[in-house]
């Protein structure tokens, strides 16, 4: 056996599950994939249970300012629409959203607090009118070094500085830990993201990564090799599940973008055996974080209508508007109450033909999400 394959007993011991539970983990997703017709038809979980209460409490209510990120970043002096940090947290706070995930530190320069406020001193600032909207800081979507070095180091710890002003729980990056398809590139990874999570933790915070598609997709981890020496089949492992599994659980996190986790469920369902036969295996996302809960703190709670027109089998739209299941996706997770879903809408800014939607789509969005009941 190459030493880059993964065992999948291996894996269960890794993700810290018994053999009971990894048979019906894997168990439930064969069933899911069985239940799912050949071809690009994707099985969706069924609501299960009764409503019994909110999904989602007042505290934990939350958005990334990606979301209203043309209104953070728009000129005061132009307009009478909230205008940069201060005036949109006002506006969010007034909404009822008590949580905020940063992404990135910058706004109009005719802003109060100027362009930059990634200082001590701007951090102070934005810590300082959280603290009078009664807002929380949860994380930020920054970047993590892409290799370890005295200066990369010191940038991180700057970095964890900045966080523990604004009084985030979490420090993270909106991209994947690596781009690749091959096991040697998500063991380096996995590395490096050991060791700024440790890292990070000496700081009090949790080192996380958010994800799209790609990152549900099939490693190519077997099967023969192509010219380069690199191998061209998989063993049905994906490659965020070889991350978690090779990653110490106490310091390395994940905020699954829940939209996109859906789109790897329509887009990712089968992959080329070491054999060269094509092999069923459909994603469900909230079994991977039922395994493993507490390694998933923060979600991107992101809604799409169904649309088997565009290559991604969704269109995004506010929260509630969409098809995604989440009552029962947050019903089937576990630990009510303790995640923190922040709500995200890459394509909320309406333009200079709508400058109020994504503030207008925030307030709809807000209504919905506290109205998910489970």
């Amino acid at each position: 056996m190459n030493d880059n394959d993964v065992k999948i007993p291996e894996l269960a011991r890794t993700l810290g599950l018994g053999r009971r539970q990894f048979l019906a983990a894997t168990t439930a997703m064969a069933t899911a994939g069985a239940a799912t017709a050949a071809g690009a038809a994707t099985a969706y979980a069924s609501p299960v249970g009764n409503a019994n209460g909110t999904l989602v409490p007042a505290s934990k209510r939350g958005i990334i300012l990606y979301t209203v990120r043309d209104a953070i970043s728009r000129d005061p002096n132009t307009t009478d629409l909230a205008s940069g940090f201060k005036e949109v947290l006002g506006e969010l706070s007034r909404i009822g959203f008590r949580q905020i995930e940063f992404a990135g530190y910058t706004q109009h320069a005719n802003a109060e607090g100027g362009n930059n406020l990634n200082t001590v001193a701007g951090a102070t600032l934005l810590k300082s009118w959280l603290d009078d909207l009664g807002l929380e800081a949860e994380g930020n979507h920054g970047s993590i070094p892409s290799t370890i070095t005295d200066q990369t180091v010191a940038a991180f710890d700057t970095a964890c500085e900045i966080a523990n002003i604004l009084g985030l729980g979490h420090i993270g990056t909106g991209n994947d830990p690596t781009s690749s398809a091959y096991v040697a590139d998500w063991v380096a990874a996995a590395e490096r993201w050991d060791f700024f999570g440790k890292r990070a933790s000496e700081h009090g915070l949790k080192l996380y990564t958010h994800n799209h598609d790609v990152a549900y997709s099939f490693l190519l981890d077997s099967g023969p090799l192509d010219a380069q020496g690199r191998p061209t089949r998989s063993s049905g492992i994906r490659r965020l599940e070889h991350f978690l599994a090779n990653t110490d659980p106490k310091h390395v996190f994940l905020e699954m973008d829940i939209y996109w986790a859906h789109v790897a469920q329509y887009k990712h369902h089968t992959y080329t055996a070491p054999d060269g036969s094509p092999v069923r295996s459909v994603f469900d996302p909230a079994a991977l974080v039922a395994a493993q809960t507490k390694r998933f703190p923060l979600f991107h709670a992101k809604d799409g209508r169904r649309d088997a027109t565009q290559t991604n089998g969704y269109v995004m739209t506010p929260f509630g508007e969409g098809d995604i299941d989440y009552s029962t996706f947050f019903r089937r997770v576990g630990a009510k109450g303790s995640h923190n879903p922040m709500w995200e809408q890459d394509t909320a800014p309406g333009g200079t033909a709508n400058p109020g939607q994504s503030l207008a789509f925030a307030r709809t969005s807000y209504d919905n999400l506290a109205a998910l009941r489970g």
